[in-house]
C-alpha cells in the first residue's frame, strides 16, 4: 500500500520537470516514426470476396448480315399428306398421231393344192400334178412340178394317191433329196390308196416336189375322171425375224 503514494509523487515530479523544459527549449517538430526506424514489408493481403453482379446494360446497336452458311443435309421425307379433293374434269386432249402398223396387221401366205389327170408316165422325176385346186399365190409350178418356197418359215405338206395296176413307192422330196418315203403294195382287182404327210422348214429358195421313187415296177400311181391323186401344202407360220 506504500507504493502507490510513492509512484504517484514521482509521477507529479516528472511532469513538472517536463513543463519547465517546455517553456526553456524550443520544441522539435515531429515526425513519422518511420523516419526514426523504418519496419519490414508486410505480406500480401488476401483477394477480397468478387462483389456482385452489375446490371445489364443497354443494347448495343444491330450488326450488319453474316455470310449465307452452308447448306445443311437433305432431312427426311415427311409423312405424306392427306388426298386432296378431285378436282374439276379437264378438256379433251388434241388426238395423238397415228401409230405404226403392227405385226399382225399384214398375214403371209402360202398355199397349193393340185392333182393328176392321167396316170404318172415316168419314174425318177418330179411328178407333175396339173388340176390346180388353189395356187393363188402361183408358188407351185405345174410345168415342174415343183414348189418353191418365196415366205421362209414352217410348212405342212401331205399327199393322198390312188393305188393302181402295180406298186407304189414315192418319195417326198427337198433340195434333191429323200425326206418322206411311202410304200404301198398293190392287190389285185381292188383300188388302193398311199398318203403321207410332214412338217418342214423351208428357207427362200428351196424346192419341194413328189417323185416316183425306184423303177418302173413301183410306179402304181393312178387318177382318172373317179379316182383323185393329190398333193398339197401351206404356210403355218412364217420367220417374222426375217421381215
Amino acid at each position: 500500500m506504500k507504493l502507490v503514494p510513492n509512484l504517484l509523487y514521482l509521477l507529479l515530479l516528472v511532469k513538472l520537470h517536463h513543463t519547465e523544459r517546455t517553456d526553456d527549449e524550443p520544441q522539435l517538430p515531429k515526425e513519422p516514426c518511420a523516419n526514426w526506424m523504418g519496419g519490414a514489408p508486410g505480406y500480401p493481403g488476401h483477394n477480397g470476396v468478387p462483389g456482385r453482379d452489375g446490371k445489364d446494360g443497354k443494347d448495343g446497336q444491330k450488326g450488319e448480315n453474316g455470310e449465307p452458311g452452308e447448306p445443311g443435309p437433305k432431312g427426311d421425307i415427311g409423312e405424306g399428306g392427306n388426298p386432296g379433293t378431285e378436282g374439276p374434269r379437264g378438256f379433251p386432249g388434241v388426238q395423238g398421231m397415228k401409230g405404226e402398223k403392227g405385226e399382225g396387221a399384214y398375214v403371209y401366205r402360202s398355199a397349193f393344192s393340185v392333182g393328176l389327170t392321167s396316170r404318172v408316165p415316168h419314174p425318177k422325176v418330179p411328178i407333175r400334178f396339173t388340176k390346180i385346186f388353189y395356187n393363188e399365190q402361183n408358188h407351185y409350178d405345174e410345168t415342174t412340178g415343183k414348189f418353191r418356197c418365196s415366205i421362209p418359215g414352217l410348212y405342212y405338206f401331205a399327199y393322198h394317191l390312188t393305188v393302181y395296176m402295180t406298186d407304189v413307192k414315192v418319195s417326198l422330196y427337198k433340195k434333191d433329196k429323200a425326206v418322206l418315203i411311202t410304200y404301198d403294195q398293190f392287190q389285185k382287182n381292188n383300188v388302193d390308196q398311199a398318203s403321207g404327210s410332214v412338217l418342214l422348214h423351208l428357207s427362200a429358195g428351196e424346192e419341194i416336189w413328189l417323185q416316183v421313187y425306184g423303177e418302173e415296177e413301183n410306179n402304181g400311181v393312178y387318177a382318172d375322171n373317179v379316182n383323185d391323186s393329190t398333193f398339197m401344202g401351206f404356210l403355218l407360220y412364217p420367220d417374222l425375224d426375217l421381215y
